[in-house]
């Protein structure tokens, strides 16, 4: 496994990137309301990406493996729908969804990577819930990133936070980000403390949790890109890319 660890002069460059996409996707939130489409989200985020200067690192990304590339700037996932959402016209938000927004950033040549996911208008406390614990679920997940520590103490504080409560999606998880959009490590929301990769002061890392109100199992919808509940349980989805030190972690992906 090759692990990144950045230099002062990248790491300041996905600061400022980092700060950029944080602003993006909290506008992009804002839009978010009954009646709009996830294709004008797409449209918006994709426009103030520029705006800004930089890149959208999803649109058109191909990874191995994949039969085609990703069609959007934003994933856009309701519901039941996980992560990797396409965008559409036809895709109309309704009073009581659930909504991930993911975005990622190509800024002077680095990348940085974030998701919240947010309500439409008015939604059950059963939903709220979801959304409060995923939130909660990344800031513990984060608070175990110390330098020092492992993957696996990251994934432990996760699970054990979430005790069984909400199923805890296993075949996906964060990620080194930076040079490449996904790069080392591999970043799971489940694991044993002291176990995988350790985290060395200077590596930049995503952590996401994605959990279901349900099962955790998945499946692949027809488009080949959106990913499902296989129970049709709704799922929420929340992502910081952060820096690694002696200490605390840092946050990248504030405004």
């Amino acid at each position: 496994m090759s692990v990144f660890i950045k230099t002062p002069e990248e790491i300041e460059i996905i600061k400022e990137g980092g700060k950029i996409l944080a602003k993006v996707l909290d506008k992009v939130a804002k839009k978010v309301k009954p009646g709009i489409s996830t294709y004008e989200l797409d449209k918006y985020a994709h426009d103030f990406i520029k705006e800004e200067g930089g890149i959208p690192a999803f649109l058109n990304y191909r990874p191995e493996g994949a039969p085609k590339a990703f069609p959007a700037s934003l994933c856009t996932s309701v519901n039941n729908e996980i992560v990797h959402g396409i965008p559409l016209k036809n895709k109309i938000l309704k009073e009581g969804d659930i909504i991930s927004i993911d975005l990622g950033l190509k800024y002077k040549g680095l990348f940085t990577d974030h998701a919240i996911t947010v309500p439409v208008g008015k939604i059950s406390k059963k939903d709220q819930d979801l959304l409060d614990k995923t939130k909660k679920a990344l800031e513990i997940g984060i608070w175990a990133a110390r330098g020092g520590a492992t993957v696996g103490d990251i994934g432990y504080a996760i699970e054990s936070f979430i005790n069984k409560k909400y199923g805890i999606v296993r075949e996906l998880a964060g990620h080194g980000v930076g040079i490449k959009i996904h790069e080392d490590p591999y970043v799971p929301n489940y694991g044993k403390k002291g176990k995988g990769q350790k985290l060395i002061p200077g590596m930049i890392i995503a952590i996401e949790p994605m959990l279901n109100i349900g099962k955790d199992y998945i499946v692949t919808d027809d488009d080949n890109w959106t990913i499902k509940t296989a129970d049709g349980t709704r799922s929420a989805h929340f992502e910081h890319t952060i820096l690694i030190t002696e200490g605390d972690a840092e946050i990248l992906t504030l405004i």
